[in-house]
């Protein structure tokens, strides 16, 4: 387990992280995001003992990083964003280093051979690292990390720079961890961290600003009476008999997805679910739903509102104004 209290780091008058905390429980996989100078890579030094903090503690499985660093690295795995290899060693080479200077205990070779099998590096366990792709350099990078079976890996941006096919190979294998560690992942790929995480962090100019699952996020930010629904029918049509339910705030036409299918924002008062009454009503029409989905925020809107604030909810509303405007332009 992590637990962060109270942490602060300064550097002079300018406070890098304000007096954060967060946990990452056992066997979880925490997401931990952040704009670039939001203070999430100084919170991670912090963490794996690569800086003091200023104030407040940080636990590994128990153990204070300031108080008992040696302990407390001991339970840690790292992958910094460039893994730190030495290029002109091969696979075993560095994988036995690493195992040394780690202080492991575990039966080298049978050890190592397992780590390697998980990361499917075994095939190039001969081969020098700088001969390397950049895919087989970041799983060995994984791979040093594993060694000695730490309880908590800390693994920044380990996709960066790979391909699609790459990136679901160590995005499985991250899942797989998660089993048996307590995980915290740094990633700018927002689609990976939702794939891949139990629980998101994110930090704002040194503040925590959310801490939950991206649906209980999603949820807590999108308006859960708000609709977007794809009808095949004619459009001003469709529009006045769907303002005319019960309920509803606004109706807009968006845009033709399709050959006579539109894409339409509604907008109920909040509460009033107007699924049912729109089935309904369409259908006395002949007039197909061909999708309809909450206009519930992807994880990267979730990030932009939490890290831009007013600034989205101003884009957002110049959006629907601008809809609006192309509406009554059409009317016309």
């Amino acid at each position: 387990m992590i637990e962060v209290k109270n942490l602060s780091k300064s550097y002079g008058d300018k406070k890098a992280v304000d007096n954060i905390s967060f946990k990452a429980n056992d066997g979880e996989i925490l997401g931990f995001l952040g704009p670039n100078g939001a203070g999430k890579s100084t919170t991670m030094n912090i963490l794996t003992g690569y800086l003091s903090s200023t104030s407040g503690e940080a636990y590994i499985n128990g153990k204070e990083i300031l108080e008992n660093p040696i302990a407390a690295k001991r339970d840690i795995g790292y992958l910094p964003e460039q893994p730190p290899l030495y290029l002109d060693m091969t696979v075993r080479e560095y994988l036995y280093f690493v195992y040394e200077l780690k202080g492991c205990r575990l039966p080298r070779n049978t050890h190592l051979k397992e780590i390697c099998e998980l990361v499917k590096i075994d095939n190039v366990f001969d081969r020098i690292i700088k001969n390397l792709s950049k895919g087989y350099k970041q799983r060995v990078g994984l791979a040093q990390a594993l060694v000695g079976n730490p309880g908590v890996l800390i693994l920044d941006e380990p996709t960066v720079g790979l391909d699609p096919k790459q990136i679901i190979e160590i995005r499985t294998l991250i899942k797989k961890l998660g089993k048996n560690h307590t995980v915290i992942l740094s990633s700018h790929i927002l689609s990976e961290v939702q794939a891949v995480c139990d629980r998101i962090v994110v930090i704002n100019q040194g503040k925590i600003v959310a801490d939950d699952t991206a649906d209980n996020l999603s949820s807590s930010l999108s308006a859960d009476h708000k609709l977007i629904a794809r009808i095949d029918g004619p459009r001003e049509e469709v529009v006045k008999v769907v303002s005319a339910i019960p309920g509803v705030v606004t109706v807009l036409a968006d845009m033709q997805r399709e050959k006579g299918v539109w894409e339409y924002n509604i907008e109920a008062t909040e509460g009033t679910d107007i699924r049912r009454e729109l089935n309904r009503r369409l259908s006395a029409r002949s007039w197909y739903i061909m999708g309809l989905r909450s206009s519930e925020l992807s994880l990267e809107d979730i990030f932009l509102r939490l890290t831009m604030g007013e600034s989205v909810d101003s884009f957002i509303n110049e959006k629907a104004k601008d809809l609006e405007e192309h509406e009554k332009e059409d009317r016309k």
